[in-house]
């Protein structure tokens, strides 16, 4: 098996690789909305995926997800990767049903070994998520790239969209941030096994138990935590709920050992930076948030966790952390407390 690290083939890494949301508004702002009635949710409120009703009954769910490596061991790679695709179906309140693998390889400088055990971690992945693999597609390309197309079902009057927020709601975190500044030691040198396993360990956790944690919870709106960092994906859950929204920095949990890289800037992520920049116009921060949990807010996370809006009292009820609440408003803005 070829030994060349995968992160450095890569010029990011993971969802940190994503086309910024404000260079992307403008663009896709452009685009004709489809008239289809059928259509239950398209991109217009910036939702995980889309939703198509077949039946009264049955609607499905689709997503596509894929990225440069976020570490250099394959199987983990690829198993980061589907878990990461299959999240956008549980952020609907959806379930996986079936994907394509998505793959771009350089298969003469790294080789078949190396890809095999790509698509093995991603099928474990799946068939974890109960989804059938039942194809893909494939390029050659020097940076190697890989994710999949994912198509699940959801009763058209379950759907959970991040439209939904209320006034009062608290929200709950699934899963620690920090993969995108642990992504980032791995390429500088400055992780150590500990760290990288412990990125490893909340990257490959599905968010099948928090999806069905939050409807049971009675969630009012979902979404996960993904590229755009936390401060990203709250403000598209504020802006398209009609509220906006506070977050207690001191709440927000981190992986072991990621503040403590964040308190300097060399492992800082260059997406991290993008979503620090692009909240500026949309959040407000309290003087006494040190610098390290304004950057963990940012962290552009890759295989995050669920962001659920709950009704207060509820929160008890799933497995997370609470982070802060929503409230009455400017749509979309942000207050770190």
């Amino acid at each position: 098996m070829a030994t060349v690290p995968l992160t450095s083939l890569s010029h990011g890494a993971g969802c940190g690789c994503k086309i910024s949301a404000a260079d992307l508004r403008p663009i896709l702002a452009g685009l004709a909305r489809p008239a289809d009635p059928r259509v239950l949710v398209g991109s217009e409120t910036s939702d995980d995926a889309g939703v198509v009703r077949l039946r009264d009954d049955l609607a499905i769910v689709q997503t596509a997800d894929f990225f440069t490596p976020i570490v250099d061991d394959p199987y983990a790679f690829g198993r980061i990767a589907a878990t990461n695709a299959l999240s956008d179906v549980y952020a609907m309140g959806g379930e996986p049903v079936c994907a394509l693998n998505l793959v771009a390889f350089p298969l003469a400088t790294l080789g078949e070994a190396v890809l095999g055990e790509i698509l093995r971690g991603g099928a474990d992945a799946a068939a974890a998520a109960g989804a059938a693999i039942v194809g893909g597609h494939s390029i050659d390309d020097p940076e190697p790239k890989y994710g999949m197309a994912v198509t699940g079902t959801v009763h058209p009057d379950e759907i959970l969209t991040n439209a939904g927020g209320r006034p009062g709601d608290v929200l709950v975190l699934s899963k620690p941030l920090g993969a995108g500044t642990v992504a980032t030691a791995i390429k500088r040198g400055l992780a150590d096994a500990g760290l990288v396993e412990r990125g490893i360990a909340v990257m490959t956790t599905l968010n099948a138990t928090a999806s069905r944690q939050a409807r049971a919870a009675g969630a009012h709106a979902l979404t996960d935590v993904t590229g755009f960092g936390l401060l990203g994906h709250l403000h598209e859950l504020a802006e398209a709920s009609g509220v906006a929204a506070v977050l207690d920095a001191a709440a927000i949990p981190a992986i072991e050992g990621v503040l403590e890289l964040l308190e300097g800037e060399g492992a800082l992520a260059g997406g991290s930076k993008r979503n620090r920049a692009d909240a500026e116009s949309f959040t407000a921060w309290g003087d006494g948030v040190p610098e390290a949990r304004r950057r963990l807010a940012a962290d552009a996370m890759t295989s995050g966790g669920l962001l659920m809006a709950l009704p207060e009292g509820r929160a008890g009820e799933v497995d997370g952390w609470v982070v802060g609440r929503l409230e009455a408003g400017v749509a979309g803005a942000i207050r770190v407390e």
